[in-house]
Parts: C-alpha cells; structure tokens; sequence
C-alpha cells in the first residue's frame, strides 16, 4: 500500500475515505432537538455528512454522543518532529547493575501525587514493591531508595521531604485533570524549587494519563512519562540521567 505521508486522512473502510468517529456531551436533554444539535456542531466541526449513531441520556439535562461523519482535513506527517526520551529501556538487573557499577551509590527518589488529586493507581504502580505488569516498582530494586509519600500531597511538603531525603529525583503523579488542574500543581511545583534554588539539585519528572514529555519539557521538568509507562522505564531514565550528569 502506498501512502503519502505529506497528506494523511483519517481511514474507515477505505484508504483516504476520511471518515472519523467522534464522541462528545451536550448539556441538553435527551430527543430530536438534541440530536440535531450534535449534528449541527459535527458540521461546526469540519465534518461532512454526520450521522449520530448513539445518544444516551446522562440525566439533569446532559445527554452522550457517538457520531460519524467524513473529515476533509489531511496533515503532513513527514515533517512532525515529537520530543522523545533517548534513553534505552534497561531490565530490572541491567537498571541496577549500571547504578552500582557507574554511580557507586544508591539512588533516592521521592515520589507523590501532589494537590488535590488523591488517584494513586499511577504512582503506585511504578514504586510500589509489587510494580505493574510484570515489572518490579522501584522499592523492589536494590540500588534504588524509594519513598511513596502517598496522595494529596502539597507541593512545598514534597519538595521539603526530598532535601531531607537527599533525593536524586522527585516522581509527581497527576491523574485528576479536569480544567487543567494537574498543570497548575505541576507548575506550581517547579516554581517552588526554583524559587527555593532547588531545580538543578535533583531530577524532576512527572507522570499521568495526561502527560507526554513535550508537555513536561514545556513545564519545565527533565521528563515526562505518559500511559502505557512500566517501572523500569522510569528506572532507566532516572539511571542514565544520573550517570550522564555525574559524567559531566
């Protein structure tokens, strides 16, 4: 199949049909007007001939959509260029093997899920002893001294318990993001340590449903992990992070 990356169309049945599925809540109450006002904002939208295939009454006045229509937008794929960490993704073994055999110490990583968001599901995958799908949280590793601070956690205390810790790095979790809370707390916090002259004293990285490393490296932090993130791949970084900067 040849396609032209300078001009990518979203695909149904056929290569370059431009069809496309959309999803979206109305605060109307369910029935024909509601339906029509979905189609009308999926011709607001760019797309032609939309049809609303499910609609589903949330109650109070709210009401679900599912609709499909044909977008006639295409984008030049060829020259998207996306930050990315560089890094090799380590095993467990490899992981600690580096930091004992180029570091010569153990590393300390404090870790918690900061402001008002109480989820610890995200942090506590990657710390936990028991990790996530097969791999070992960071508790588990022996050259790592991991600290799980637990959620709600306000951002000067995080920061205060890592200059205690002597941290090497600092791991935020931000699952809640409803009207952009998750950037205010993630904003809030590298504006502390830079004010407290802590910045460069230990790696910052932050994590969530919501998070690339573009977003991260734009807030101000060394890396971002976003879903699909296991353990080791948090390890790695911190690891090769570390050993570069220590080579420096």
């Amino acid at each position: 199949m040849n396609i032209d990356y300078s001009s990518v169309k979203t695909y149904g049945d056929t290569l370059n049909d431009g069809a496309m599925q959309v999803s979206f809540t109305l605060p109307v109450p369910a029935g024909d007007e509601a339906r029509e006002a979905a189609r009308q904002m999926a011709l607001k939208m760019g797309l032609d001939s939309p049809s609303v295939t499910e609609m589903a009454d949330l109650g109070a006045g709210f009401t679900f959509f599912v609709l499909y229509g044909k977008c006639k937008h295409t984008v030049d794929y060829s020259v998207i260029k996306v930050p990315k960490q560089q890094q090799k993704v380590m095993s467990f073994k490899e992981v600690n093997e580096l930091i004992k055999k180029e570091l010569g110490c153990r590393i300390v990583v404090v870790a918690a899920c900061t402001g008002s968001d109480a989820h610890t599901v995200g942090i506590d995958a990657i710390v936990n002893m028991k990790g996530y799908a097969g791999e070992y949280g960071l508790e588990r590793y022996p050259e790592i001294d991991a600290y799980n601070l637990g959620s709600q956690v306000p951002n000067a205390e995080l920061l205060a318990r890592a200059v205690e810790l002597n941290a090497d790095a600092v791991l935020v979790s931000q699952v809640v993001t409803q009207k952009n809370i998750h950037l205010e707390n993630l904003t809030e916090l590298i504006e502390l340590a830079e004010a407290e002259g802590l910045r460069d004293r230990m790696l910052m990285i932050c994590g969530g449903p919501r998070i690339s490393h573009e977003l991260a490296i734009e807030l101000g932090y060394d890396a971002g992990f976003g879903p699909g993130t296991l353990p080791n791949h948090v390890a790695s970084y911190i690891a090769a992070e570390l050993m570069r900067r220590h080579k420096i």
